[in-house]
């Protein structure tokens, strides 16, 4: 077997194989980016930037797949700019590969300058040969080119004649054009060979600098295992004394695990954030375990017919199709796609009728049951829903439980769910509870939050809407009406509550109240005037709150939020308001965990004294200790004076420190009532508040 080394450590990958789902999906991604930039920055004058950053794709493909995944997406790319844009941005399509192929490579295998400069040389020799090749063969446009020359030439000269001075130049123009016409191939293959190195050389300080920031996205091989050619039978699946450790950790993620997984079963894996059951499913899903055995009768098959399947946390990073019914078969052999009842599947999930729906109207309930669907089409005989249910709402969550505990009775299969939420086993044959990297009985007792008082009064109103309509692609077929005639107003200092059911418009007002975008009938207004005049004003901490972080490091992330003139001391500040240590302000920005990534948002929002704070899902994600954490943050950000808009599922949790909650249904908004009214929680003890002093910071002139 031949493999591919790597520089992360991460599994080994057959070479010899054929494209996996994830190579072929991912560079059809990233090749049709490519086409988007070359295309556009070849045909718009002032868009010929973008080509510039058209190599980053193409480096993010070599750097984490196999040569033969780049070489597959380039021929691709190339075919279709050639159709689209014509000959010269296909042969831009082609350079920006090679760029970027080797770039991408020399970071996979850990390499410098020298490899880059190695590479290079023999690229830029097959570029030159090319070049000269294709004049040779095209006499015609060769002929073009040295007319070109040559009437260039002679512009300089009659230029020259004009000013005695300046005869000095119109002769050595006269001499470079013979010289370069006699000795033209020389010339343009040296030209093009040395702008190849010399590319290449600059994109290595330029886009190798990119693909260190993206290192954080999931690595390629997580999920990669030595090639099996055993037939496609992954149950039962038993794990016998498994253990397994990430490449340069200290500890084992995983460690002397025992469990059979067998068909008809639905087993759930319950376990807080870093209890190591992402590495389990990692397992099941074919991964070798680095100690103790994983055996079963045949090979895992993750994303073959058969197989095994998975279905994942963000179940937008699963949907590819266009409509509904595309992404149920997508990727699969043509054949066996045509034996799959589409209709049938989209019904079994609850979608029945959706076919024909754009899969980007489709809430994130839906979303899930849509992966659910597509996994089903796979036949699987295991089916993983990694924390399938953390990104949406209670209801949707109890349906989509109830639908993965049916799956069993229904099919062939065993279903694996893994989840941080107790409730969620409830319907399982068997739970495993996982507590750092090892199965115990039951897992800790988590503190949950205390209801605390306010301690200062909220202020006069702050944020008013009024008559407030969304439609998105307006006046087209494809309008999809969002809110209808909101009306809603929020005091200084208050903590408002916004819940509902996904598709019920809940993001689409956090993005209007942030400005982002402009409602389509209504008004939105901060402190009088129009919100979408005041950048900065109102800010929006995604769900995702990586998503937000672009700096290398906590302190410049921070500092970038607060303006040039946020100093050391500022800093430091802003990260005692959220209960963040200092010591981290040099940390890297891919080192933090999802509760350190919220902090270190919120507190570049404190730096950047913001009015408002919009909250999209601060809880999504986090175990029940983390979720303990954010609610006491909020708490605290409240009694200084911050005023938070919170969108969330959450109603228990969140309820302990919103002052009122506002019930959002099919974008209307359908009551208003005291927070404590919505989710009575009986609490023990209040917030311990450390560091109160640090929150006395400057918040749009209010304190």
């Amino acid at each position: 077997m031949s493999e591919l080394p790597s520089a992360t450590g991460t599994a080994p990958v057959d070479a010899r194989g054929p494209l996996r789902p994830i190579e072929l999906a991912t560079g059809a991604v990233l090749g049709g980016v490519t086409v988007g930039l070359i295309t556009v920055g070849s045909v718009i004058p002032f868009a010929a930037a973008l080509q510039l950053v058209a190599a980053v794709p193409m480096g993010m493909l070599a750097h984490r797949y196999r040569p033969r995944t780049l070489v597959t997406a380039t021929v691709a790319a190339t075919l279709v700019t050639f159709v689209a844009a014509g000959v010269m941005p296909a042969l831009g399509v082609i350079a920006t590969a090679t760029i970027g192929g080797i770039i991408g490579g020399v970071k996979r295998r850990g390499g410098g300058p020298l490899a880059v400069l190695g590479l290079s040389l023999p690229a830029g020799l097959l570029w030159a040969g090319f070049s000269v090749g294709s004049l040779l063969v095209l006499g015609r446009t060769r002929e073009l080119l040295f007319d070109s020359i040559r009437n260039t030439a002679e512009g300089v000269q009659r230029l020259a004649a004009r000013q005695p001075q300046l005869e000095p130049l119109g002769r050595a123009a006269s001499d470079l054009t013979e010289f370069v016409l006699r000795w033209w191939w020389a010339v343009v293959g040296g030209g093009v060979a040395l702008g190849v190195v010399v590319s290449a050389l600059a994109s290595w300080w330029i886009l190798g600098s990119v693909l260190d920031r993206l290192a954080w996205l999931p690595n390629r091989d997580r999920l990669a295992a030595p090639a099996d050619d055993r037939p496609i039978q992954p149950l039962p699946v038993t794990l016998h004394g498994a253990g397994f450790r990430y490449p340069n950790a200290k500890l084992d993620a995983l460690t002397d695990i025992d469990l059979t997984v067998r068909v008809g079963e639905f087993v759930a894996v319950v376990g807080h954030n870093g209890s190591g059951k992402s590495t389990l499913t990692r397992l099941l899903a074919g991964l070798p375990p680095t100690s103790g055995a994983v055996s079963r009768p045949g090979s895992a098959g993750l994303g073959h017919v058969g197989g095994t399947a998975l279905v994942l946390q963000r179940p937008e990073s699963q949907t590819l199709g266009v409509l509904v019914a595309d992404d149920v078969v997508w990727g699969l052999p043509a054949d066996v796609a045509a034996e799959v009842d589409v209709e049938a599947l989209l019904g079994e999930v609850g979608l029945a009728g959706m076919g024909g729906r754009e899969t980007a109207t489709l809430s994130g309930g839906q979303q899930q049951r849509l992966a659910v669907a597509a996994a089903l089409a796979r036949r699987p005989a295991l089916l993983i829903a990694d924390e399938a249910t953390s990104m949406i709402d209670p209801e949707g969550r109890r349906e989509l439980v109830g639908l993965l505990a049916e799956l069993p009775a229904r099919h062939p299969m065993a279903v694996v769910l893994v989840t941080h939420h107790e409730a969620d086993a409830a319907a399982a044959h068997r739970v495993v509870h996982l507590a750092g990297g090892r199965a115990v009985d039951r897992l800790p007792a988590w503190p949950r939050p205390a209801r605390d008082a306010r301690r200062r009064p909220m202020g006069p109103v702050v944020l008013e809407l009024r008559g407030v309509r969304h439609t998105y692609n307006r006046g087209t077929p494809w309008e999809a009406p969002a809110l209808h005639g909101v009306d809603l107003a929020v005091r200084r200092g208050e903590a408002l509550l916004v819940v509902g059911g996904n598709g019920s418009g809940k993001s689409t007002l956090a993005w209007i109240i942030a400005g982002l975008i402009r409602p389509s009938e209504g008004k939105c207004e901060l402190s009088g005037k129009s919100v979408g005049g005041q950048s900065g004003r109102v800010a929006l901490a995604f769900q995702h709150s990586r998503l937000q972080l672009q700096k290398q490091t906590v302190g410049e992330e921070i500092a970038d939020w607060g303006g040039r003139s946020t100093g050391s001391g500022a800093v430091g500040r802003a990260m005692d308001a959220v209960g963040l240590d200092r010591g981290l302000t040099a940390r890297s920005i891919e080192e933090l965990s999802g509760g350190q990534a919220k902090r270190v948002v919120l507190a570049a929002m404190v730096a950047g004294r913001s009015q408002v704070v919009v909250l999209d899902e601060p809880l999504a994600g986090l175990d029940p200790g983390g979720r303990a954490d954010i609610v006491e943050l909020l708490a605290r950000l409240r009694d200084s004076g911050l005023t938070l808009i919170v969108i969330s599922h959450d109603v228990a949790d969140m309820s302990a420190v919103c002052d009122r909650t506002v019930h959002l249904e099919a974008g209307r908004i359908l009551e208003s009532q005291p927070a404590a009214d919505a989710a009575p929680v009986a609490r023990p003890a209040p917030f311990a508040r450390p560091g109160d002093a640090a929150l006395r910071f400057d918040n749009g002139g209010h304190r």
